[in-house]
């Protein structure tokens, strides 16, 4: 593996806040304020419960070059959970090499460890670029649509 995947604590908060901002930006075309990122990120490093950031460091220099944020929903239907992947982030100067893969296949352990009913996740309808990347490993598009309030 020349990827060394493990979960964020308090000190990475600041690059996982960063990569937060540039996805916003990048994808949505959103920007985001800086300081409830940083409570969030914070909050989520804090609490476990809330959810878990997994990074993708280069394994010789140690860099950050990307991460994911893994969250879980109890399903009473399977009771089992399902867990949810979310706020995907790699640098653009890692993509196409492999960095999103590695941390995938890593939640995909942590999801069949706790016996997950499935491993989801939901991507802007426009992002065509990352639909393709999930695609490629064996992800589907459910028969479900998000609605929101």
């Amino acid at each position: 593996m020349k990827y060394q995947i493990e979960t964020a604590c308090l000190e990475d908060t600041e690059t996982i806040v960063q990569f937060q901002l540039d996805m916003a930006r990048e994808s949505e075309d959103s920007k985001l304020d800086y300081t409830t990122v940083r409570e969030g990120v914070k909050a989520a490093i804090e609490d476990d419960s809330k959810a878990t950031y997994l990074l993708a460091k280069d394994g010789q220099t140690g860099e950050v070059l990307g991460s994911m944020m893994l969250t879980t929903e109890w399903s009473d239907w399977c009771n089992a959970p399902y867990y949810w992947i979310q706020s995907v982030y790699v640098r653009p100067t890692a993509r196409q090499k492999g960095v999103f893969k590695e941390l995938f296949e890593f939640a995909k352990i942590i999801a069949q460890s706790e016996n997950a009913a499935a491993l989801r996740l939901y991507v802007d309808k426009n992002n065509t670029i990352a639909q393709r990347v999930y695609q490629s490993l064996g992800m589907h598009d459910s028969h479900y649509l998000m609605y929101e309030l």
